[in-house]
């Protein structure tokens, strides 16, 4: 009995080593390039996502945030400014581009 205990304990050590073996990478070529903690600003500019100076800015001119892919604009609250595919136009283009009032902000 204490003899299939050691076996099976070997094996177990033996699985547990070459898993453990197969998810190591020793080449370098699975390595992480550094991250920066700022985008350079015209990748900010291109994503799209406004900050939060954008936000106010456009609120105190009087802008509305249109969703792109929804067709309706915000004038204020949750959505303003956050939704992913968007920007700030005046009520009155947003209106004649077709978009629609957001029924609740």
């Amino acid at each position: 009995m204490r003899n299939q205990r050691t076996t099976a304990a070997l094996l177990l050590l033996f699985a547990f080593s070459l898993a453990f073996a197969s998810n190591q990478d020793t080449s370098g070529k699975n390595q992480a390039a550094p991250t920066t903690t700022q985008a350079p600003a015209s990748k900010a500019a291109s994503s799209g996502a406004p900050s939060a100076s954008d936000i106010a800015a456009a609120k105190a001119s009087g802008k509305v945030w249109v969703n792109l892919d929804t067709g309706i604009y915000h004038k204020g609250g949750r959505w303003y400014g956050k939704t992913k595919d968007g920007k700030f136009m005046t009520e009155d283009e947003a209106k004649k581009a077709g978009y629609k009032a957001a029924k609740r902000d």
